[in-house]
């Protein structure tokens, strides 16, 4: 029983792990002359999102609470696109202790959604910030129109969250590049590599 529950677990951690590997993606890792807890503070502010996050019209917490030493909150974010509008519902974990921030949802117009943040200080005024994220759309009609529209998105958050580092605490040297943005996508053949020093947001 035992040995057939063992095999059970593996399978399902397989299928998990194939699930994610063929969802379209994000990964970005960047340092920024900010320090770790200012840029945690910045990412956890999910409130102020829609003053600079793309596609982002409204972003409420539902509720909050503590546990195991994080703080877990509950949040409303409005998604708009010209006449689309969604919300969806996120379970986001603030774990300041170990520098990362885990959202998670599968509500709304996506059916999984998993983003990890993590902040890993360089020294009193600059950070290592890395990002994963990766997502499925609820449907093939909501893919097919919208697609393209989230990865455009996702693919300049890490620039989106930067500038408004440099707006909220000071601009300072410009950022290291450590890696280029890797794209992972099974709806679209699109560029392996994003390149993280485009200018344009939606």
């Amino acid at each position: 029983m035992l040995a057939g529950s063992s095999r059970l677990g593996a399978s399902c951690v397989a299928g998990r792990e194939f699930i994610e590997a063929t969802m379209p993606g994000f990964r970005a890792k960047r340092r920024v002359h900010h320090s770790a807890d200012q840029m945690f503070d910045l990412v956890a502010d999910v409130e102020r999102y829609p003053e600079f996050v793309p596609l982002c019209q409204r972003h409420t917490i539902a509720s909050r609470k503590k546990c195991c030493g994080s703080e877990i909150l509950m949040t409303d974010m409005t998604v708009a696109y010209r006449n689309f509008r969604e919300t969806h519902r996120s379970r986001v974990t603030l774990d300041r202790a170990n520098g990362r921030i885990l959202v998670e949802s599968g509500d709304g117009p996506l059916r999984r959604l998993r983003t990890l943040w993590t902040f890993q200080p360089r020294n009193d005024d600059s950070c290592d910030v890395g990002f994963d994220l990766t997502y499925e759309l609820a449907s093939q009609t909501l893919a097919w129109l919208l697609g393209g529209v989230f990865d455009a998105a996702f693919s300049r958050f890490v620039q989106a969250f930067e500038r408004r580092a440099d707006i909220v605490y000071g601009r300072r040297e410009r950022p290291l590049y450590l890696d280029r943005q890797i794209r992972k996508s099974s709806m679209q053949k699109l560029p392996t590599t994003i390149d993280l020093r485009a200018n344009s947001m939606l």
